[in-house]
């Protein structure tokens, strides 16, 4: 992480690979093989990008007061005018829509089936064999710039390649799920690291990528879901807190936290922007459809909604616990951060299959804290060649519902300072309380 000064402010930001380094780009390959791997990762200078690419998003999302005159507040709503959409995003918002074309070549197969639609794997060769194309005439000069020569070129492209075909699920299992909504976070980390985006004021840029970039990507792969019916990767069940996504809810919780200055650095850890909707408002269907092309977190819920049918407390439990926090939209968006760290960056069947090249780097961050022990250290797999030596510190999934007090919640973690968020007990823990679900009468 840097703190890049612009506009006479420290905000941190994903530190851009200068120019005059010469990089020897590679395709991406697996690294995380047991626990011990997952414990280097959590110290590694890739695990400090993505997190510090992920605040920086988040942080672009939430509501500003204008320098000059704090009583008027800027919002950023989905879809709203006073998002600039660069040239640079714009290239990638129309990559999106021909990868949403290319489904028309790949319509579902008819015919009983006990799992997904085989036709996605027609549509994911598909978008393999346009991947190529559809990158070079993507992304800016500035990023095919940084290649040396024909070989490095053809090296840069598969290495970002890897992050985008990893983004749109398995086409061996026919599932999606947050270890592939991690590769397209980590798919936009890379552009900007060779300078592929606008090095405008901060946040700028940043909220041109969610909204235009970021958000189309999350609904083509609802489209894909329902067209292909994938399977949830890695899912929790009952007591995850989504199916398939984990960062709409970040970035969600985000557009409605209390204003923050201009130029400030921190974020807010409770409140929320004046006559934004009751988070309680989340557990209901026709809030959701009301708020679902505005927000990314009622857009999320909406389309929980479109595929799963009875209450919202009992098929979506930690969600309907989160509708309940008190102290407002920032305090839920810090929570969510939290258990993003916990529940996907921490979970070996979620980043196991993480690839790592020049751009996301297997290295240790020097700055990197020692993990602290975890009592779950014997749930995660063991090196193999070592079967005694395992030493891993972080948790795996718990059986047990996600607001019983039997386990300790995380340390809070300041989400504005160095980008590692404490590790901890899973899912709606991370939270303030726990809400009953609605008796009879309710």
């Amino acid at each position: 992480m840097t703190d890049d000064l612009r506009n006479g402010s420290a905000i941190p930001l994903l530190q851009l690979i200068p120019p005059s380094s010469q990089l020897h780009f590679e395709t991406p390959s697996k690294r995380i093989n047991d626990g011990d791997d997952l414990s280097f990762f959590l110290r590694s200078c890739a695990y400090a990008d993505i997190m510090t690419w992920l605040l920086q998003l988040n942080r672009s999302m939430i509501p500003q007061r204008r320098p000059h005159d704090p009583s008027v507040v800027d919002t950023w709503p989905l879809k709203s005018p006073n998002i600039n959409i660069s040239p640079h995003v714009a290239r990638l918002n129309k990559l999106i829509r021909s990868l949403d074309g290319l489904m028309d070549e790949a319509p579902p197969e008819s015919g009983p089936r006990r799992f997904g639609n085989a036709a996605f794997r027609k549509w994911h060769r598909a978008v393999q064999e346009a991947t190529p194309s559809l990158l070079r005439d993507a992304l800016s000069d500035t990023v095919w710039g940084r290649a040396q020569g024909d070989a490095d070129l053809i090296s840069l492209n598969h290495e970002i390649a890897a992050y985008l075909l990893g983004s749109f699920g398995s086409p061996e299992r026919l599932d999606y799920g947050t270890g592939h909504e991690l590769s397209f976070l980590a798919f936009l980390a890379c552009i900007w690291k060779l300078g592929g985006f606008s090095n405008a004021d901060p946040g700028h840029e940043e909220r041109g990528i969610v909204t235009a970039i970021i958000q189309p990507y999350l609904e083509l792969v609802r489209k894909l879901i329902l067209t292909y019916t994938l399977e949830p990767a890695g899912s929790h069940g009952v007591w995850g807190l989504d199916d398939h996504s984990f960062i709409p809810y970040v970035l969600g919780s985000a557009q409605y936290c209390a204003p923050i200055d201009h130029d400030s650095i921190k974020v807010p850890n409770e409140g929320s922007l004046l006559a934004s909707p009751s988070p309680t408002r989340t557990a209901k269907n026709d809030s959701a459809e009301m708020y679902r092309d505005s927000n990314m977190y009622f857009s999320a819920i909406a389309f929980i909604f479109d595929v799963k049918k009875g209450p919202f407390w009992e098929h979506s439990p930690t969600l309907y616990d989160i509708s309940g926090i008190k102290d407002g939209w920032a305090k839920i968006n810090k929570g969510m951060i939290k258990m993003y760290n916990a529940e996907v960056l921490s979970k070996f069947p979620v980043v196991q299959h993480f690839p790592f090249g020049s751009l996301f780097r297997w290295e240790q961050d020097a700055s990197a804290p020692v993990p602290a022990a975890s009592p779950h250290m014997g749930s995660q797999p063991r090196p193999s060649k070592s079967p005694s030596s395992n030493n891993t510190t972080f948790p795996q999934p718990s059986t047990r519902a996600p607001w019983s007090g039997t386990v300790a919640p995380p340390s809070a973690t300041p989400v504005t300072a160095a980008p590692r968020a404490a590790t901890g007990s899973s899912s709606a823990a991370n939270f303030a309380r726990a809400r009953a679900p609605p008796g009879p009468n309710r």
